[in-house]
């Protein structure tokens, strides 16, 4: 059986549908017996489901962002 560091290992293969049939049956049923892994993967569809919505081209926009929190955290410590 996996262990959740090995589930975690292989989260985006299967959010990708990259695992193969058995890597997709062994995360199967460590998910069904493991709340926490389950979490992990609701929310990492949920992030993926996001960032798709997400529009393409932000280019500059986007570094001025990260800029801009960047020096409120510096700011705040």
């Amino acid at each position: 059986m996996l262990t959740c560091k090995e589930l975690v290992a292989r989260s985006s293969g299967l959010l990708d549908g990259e695992l193969n049939f058995r890597e997709r049956m062994a995360v199967r049923r460590h998910l069904m017996l493991c709340r926490n892994c389950r979490r992990f993967i609701k929310q990492m569809k949920l992030t993926q489901a996001v960032v798709r919505l997400l529009p393409e081209s932000q280019g500059a926009e986007v570094d001025d962002l990260a800029a801009h929190l960047a020096q409120k955290r510096r700011d705040s410590l």
